[in-house]
């Protein structure tokens, strides 16, 4: 679709009308644009996009500069709700219809009459309800649990889902004609990584948001911010949120620090980035050079043919990314005998002092008094890999551990 909105236009839209929609990413403007358009309209629209992308935002600002946004919008989670009582919660009940029903219940879509019934995850309806709603797109009318008479109903309806309804279709856990009538219009929203220049925007929201205002602003720095353009956000938006809030809670200064950082926040070990994610490609290469090793077995020469590069350039790669050349040997996962477990390591990068924790647990398995700082720094303890943030897994190399993630030594020096 052509995209006519600028940045500074995108911004105030996502500010003051959008209901919190915050991105100056060409893949939002686009977005902007189509909430612009179909909310002028009442036929029904479906959303799609992973679970924290801002869904039920989006359904939010359609019906808020829509011509309905005088009448009620109702929000109602097809997940959450109990199986046998999706169907009194959506169409009502008259009192006596079932055990319980001691009262007369209207139901969503007489509730939101001249409004928005905005059906999330819709995929998870079961089948019989599929059925059931389809009739009510098609005929604008409900019949209550219990009732002989059926209601006009005069309500727009916007769903949205993460799951891949086509693939559900072909499963038949999903009706291929509500899917059609659903998906008149289909918003797609990217996630997180599709869209990594809106990360500084969202994460300067969620300082705002979070920061007490009778002190002064909370800023972040360069090292945290490149922490979190880092990681690949699963969870999205909702996640990014969840990770400023928990670091604002534990920092003690004015200025958010990369040590402030959720140590899960990061790359994933081993993992290559995506055909819309961007990394570093300082860090691709360490990347690729590590797998190439843990493929041929430690052998340097094999690693250096299959990723194409001379024997001399392998080593002296190897010695920058912290592994000296002779010394380095890839270790199989299958060495159980070899890896301390349980464990916990300073996460002070010039320390990394690793604390083996089996004989507490032997002793007592559920104790709460477990060492929380480093004994030689007192920087604070963690499961995570401070180079990767993945759980620990380590192997020891002669004297010194290895992170079997990422194989980078975890001792700054002997312990």
């Amino acid at each position: 679709m052509e995209n006519h909105a600028t940045p500074s236009r995108a911004v105030a839209l996502s500010q003051a009308g959008f209901c919190g929609l915050i991105g100056t990413s060409a893949q939002m403007q686009q977005v902007f644009d189509l909430i612009e358009k179909v909310s002028q309209h009442t036929y029904p629209i479906l959303i799609l996009g992973e679970s924290g992308t801002g869904k039920e935002l989006v359904a939010r600002s359609i019906h808020a500069l829509g011509p309905r946004r005088k009448k009620p919008i109702a929000p109602v989670d097809c997940a959450a709700l109990v199986p046998t009582l999706i169907e009194s919660e959506l169409f009502g009940h008259v009192k006596g219809a079932f055990t319980g029903a001691d009262q007369s219940v209207r139901g969503l879509f007489v509730g939101a009459s001249e409004g928005t019934l905005f059906l999330d995850e819709i995929g998870e309806l079961p089948v019989d309800l599929q059925a059931k709603l389809l009739r009510v797109l098609q005929e604008k009318e409900i019949r209550p649990i219990g009732s002989t008479e059926r209601i006009p109903v005069n309500v727009r309806i916007i769903a949205a889902t993460n799951r891949d309804l086509e693939a559900a279709i072909r499963d038949r856990t999903f009706r291929q004609d509500l899917y059609f009538r659903l998906n008149v219009v289909q918003i797609k929203l990217p996630s997180l990584r599709e869209r990594k220049s809106d990360l500084p925007l969202l994460v300067n929201h969620f300082l705002e948001k979070f920061s007490d205002p009778r002190e002064p602003a909370r800023t972040i720095s360069d090292g945290a911010m490149h922490r979190l353009m880092s990681h690949s956000w699963p969870g999205n938006v909702r996640e990014l949120e969840n990770s400023i809030e928990r670091a604002l809670a534990l920092s003690p200064g004015s200025v958010l620090q990369e040590s402030d950082v959720p140590p899960n926040i990061g790359y994933e070990a081993g993992r290559l980035p995506t055909d819309n994610e961007v990394m570093p490609l300082e860090e691709i290469e360490r990347r690729a050079i590590f797998r190439a090793l843990q493929q041929t077995g430690g052998d340097k020469q094999a690693a250096a043919i299959l990723l194409g590069i001379g024997k001399t350039t392998m080593y002296r790669k190897l010695i920058l990314y912290g592994h000296d050349g002779p010394r380095f040997r890839a270790f199989p996962v299958s060495m159980e005998d070899s890896k301390v477990e349980p464990f916990l390591i300073c996460m002070k990068l010039n320390c990394r002092h690793l604390v083996d924790l089996r004989e507490r647990y032997e002793r007592t398995p559920n104790s709460e008094d477990l060492p929380r700082n480093c004994p030689d720094c007192g920087h604070f303890l963690s499961r995570f890999c401070p180079f990767c943030t993945r759980p620990l897994d380590v192997i020891w190399r002669a004297d010194l551990p290895l992170c079997q993630k990422c194989g980078r030594e975890l001792n700054a020096g002997a312990v």
